[in-house]
């Protein structure tokens, strides 16, 4: 018993050994108890499958069925081969076999052997062709369609319908379901198989028992024949009831679909839900039964039954079901004439805003349609991973949606329900940008990029490959879409993030370090006073990814300093690797600006602090000139290939970024403490005073 238990604790140890036994049953003798209860186990283990592929609701649920349909035809098999060896060798076969000799064929091997071929007719031509076609069109028709399912739960992400954890889950389930089907494909050409072995087996055991009863004595030839071919034709139908039976199961797997229940429900309820047509077989019936000659007590009983039941069936709860349990008639009819709402309910659904919105106009709605190839979810998911990798922000879901109150090859991205950015794409062109270095012109459409407002042309997509060989950044119309959200994204940052957003980070960063978010919340600052320290960096796109080292930094200062603000830009100091990194070049180089130190003297007198934060206030003209000579340094710098950040001390960088972010938005102000120690600081200019 306790070995029992530890084999059925390791049931891959089982399999194995059963394995092995069925090749031994094919090379060693076996006596005839042992082949008896083989042929038991092969017909039980048949009706166990049968009934698991009725009572199972998925047939995934059920998915080892062609490794089980492998190891039982093996199985049976073996049995066969053993069968024979034992009939051949002593001239019997068993007490199975020999029951199913003398009682399912009275004793008379020519009906025997015209049942064992009605069964093998049945299940070869019937069953085994049928259930394999089907396997075979179910199998092509779930491997095309994996792709359109892949591309459905990757605009279920997308649009925040389902998360990562359930679109992982729904991936796995459609290829498992598309290796079942492929697999239950190969698995029938098993059961064709093991049908004509069974003839072959059946044949070679006549003609064998034959020669071997003759060449032994054991009388004349129609004896002879007589026993060998009872014993043969017993085996036969004895291995084709457990092989009709799997060959049933086999079908009836590859033949569900739709259901959502077991096999039994769904046939009773998808039958026992049309009373009408119960009754007209009645009527039917009983009108077969005033045929002269036909049995009419039969006829008139079961189309009475038939009757009696439609009756039944039209005055129960369940009348007019439909296959999913749905009422209609009436119960449907009061349904739809349920009054709608009326009070504030009916209209609160209206008042959502959601943050992220694009529009299409109907002339490119097919790049949100992922039925006909459309891929603009896809890029927004690759967008929402981009925005994350940069900025450490999580973009929130991006609700894509037709407008007609756009041109056809319109779109707009609105931010809280309002407009913010607009463009226009072509189908069927691809917009080709001019970065410099164009080697030849292309036809085309002029334009503007959308994103950066660089010279373009609509190009058809036909001339793609030339473009690119001309020199053009080539984009494709739903890449131009996607990279104009991120833009925006990025531009936006700071009022994208809420309250809620900062608590999924702050969770998030109680994965790696519990103790400094303890520690700051809600005993230094709270969720609130922590989101506008993250707004006041979003708003300049500094990365919040290194978010264990900003909390440590509210940590340390936030019980003394309160200012958001000021807070702000201590994390900014503390984060300077990361700023750094954003602007210096390939070799590590920072091309910097600053300003003459009178200069800054000056400019740092007139910061006055208000109750909006710290502002730089200069008179117009004083203000305008140093626009100016920053505008002139700022173009010299470029025009020398560098991307130059104005250097300040951090007592004037805020209000100095304050007043230059609506006049020159593309210069970024650093202060010194936040240039990183490893960078090399290359100064390609300076601001002189007036």
């Amino acid at each position: 018993m306790n070995a029992l238990n530890k084999l059925l604790k390791h049931p891959d140890l089982l399999l194995g050994a059963g394995m092995l036994l069925i090749v031994g049953m094919l090379i060693l003798p076996m006596p005839t108890w042992a082949l008896d209860l083989g042929l038991v186990v092969a017909i039980a283990s048949s009706v166990v499958i049968l009934l698991s592929a009725v009572n199972v609701t998925d047939p995934l649920q059920f998915s080892v069925f062609p490794s089980l349909l492998l190891i039982s035809t093996l199985f049976r098999l073996a049995l066969s081969v053993a069968a024979t060896k034992l009939i051949l060798g002593s001239g019997q076969g068993g007490h199975v076999i020999e029951t199913f000799g003398s009682v399912v064929m009275g004793g008379d091997f020519v009906v025997g052997f015209v049942a064992f071929l009605i069964l093998v007719i049945v299940q070869f031509i019937v069953i085994t062709n049928g259930a394999g076609r089907v396997a075979e069109v179910v199998a092509r028709f779930t491997l095309d369609a994996l792709p359109g399912k892949q591309m459905a739960i990757d605009a279920d992400l997308a649009a925040g319908a389902i998360d990562d954890e359930q679109a992982r889950e729904r991936r796995k389930q459609i290829k498992q379901e598309a290796d079942f089907y492929g697999a239950m494909d190969g698995a029938s050409k098993f059961v064709k198989g093991d049908a004509i072995a069974a003839i072959l087996i059946i044949l070679v055991n006549i003609v064998g028992g034959f020669a071997v009863g003759f060449l032994r004595g054991e009388g004349d030839a129609m004896t002879i024949l007589r026993t060998y071919a009872l014993l043969s034709v017993g085996e036969g139908l004895v291995s084709q009831l457990p092989a009709l039976l799997i060959s049933t199961a086999s079908g009836l797997m590859v033949t569900r679909a739709g259901q959502e229940r077991s096999m039994g429900g769904e046939m009773a309820g998808q039958l026992l839900s049309q009373p009408r047509a119960i009754g007209g077989a009645g009527v039917a019936l009983a009108l077969l039964g005033l045929v002269p000659g036909f049995p009419a007590t039969i006829f008139f009983a079961i189309g009475g039954l038939c009757i009696a039941l439609s009756r039944s069936l039209g005055k129960g709860p369940s009348a007019g079901a439909d296959a999913s349990g749905k009422k209609a008639g009436k119960a449907d009819g009061a349904e739809k004439a349920k009054p709608l709402p009326t009070g504030p309910e009916a209209v609160l659904p209206l008042l959502n805003v959601d943050p992220i919105e694009i529009e299409v106009g109907y002339g490119i709605t097919r790049l949100a349609d992922p039925r006909v190839g459309g891929d603009l979810s896809e890029r927004v998911a690759a967008t929402r991973r981009q925005i994350a990798l940069e900025l450490g922000f999580v973009m929130p879901t991006v609700r894509i949606r037709d407008s007609i109150h756009l041109e056809p090859n319109q779109y707009c991205i609105k931010i809280r329900g309002e407009e913010v950015a607009r463009g226009e794409v072509l189908l069927g062109h691809c917009l080709a940008v001019n970065g410099g270095g164009i080697l030849q012109t292309v036809p085309g459409t002029p334009t503007k990029d959308p994103v950066f407002g660089l010279d373009a042309l609509w190009v058809d997509e036909n001339l793609k490959e030339a473009a690119q060989r001309a020199g053009y950044t080539v984009i494709e119309p739903s890449a131009v879409i996607s990279t104009h959200l991120a833009e925006v994204v990025k531009t936006h940052a700071a009022e994208l993030l809420s309250r809620q957003d900062v608590l999924t980070l702050l969770d998030n960063a109680k994965q790696v370090n519990e103790a400094v978010v303890n520690e700051l919340v809600p005993n230094v600052l709270q969720i609130g006073d922590i989101q506008k320290v993250l707004q006041h960096l979003l708003r300049e796109r500094v990365p919040i990814r290194d978010m264990v080292t900003i909390l440590e930094t509210m940590a340390d200062f936030g019980s003394r300093v309160k200012d958001p603000d000021q807070l702000g830009e201590l994390v900014r100091a503390a984060i300077a690797r990361t700023i750094t990194r954003q602007f210096v070049d390939q070799d590590n180089r920072l091309y910097c600006i600053t300003l003459d130190p009178r200069l800054e003297q000056r400019l740092v007198e007139c910061v006055n602090v208000t109750s909006f934060g710290s502002v730089l206030i200069l008179d117009p003209q004083e203000q305008r000139q140093l626009i100016e000579k920053l505008q002139s340094e700022m173009d010299r710098a470029v025009a020398s290939g560098g991307q130059p950040v104005l250097l300040c001390g951090n007592q004037l960088r805020l209000p100095l970024r304050r007043l230059l972010e609506k006049y020159l938005p593309s210069l970024p102000v650093l202060a010194y403490n936040e240039v990183s120690a490893q960078a090399e600081v290359e100064f390609v200019g300076q601001v002189a005073a007036a």
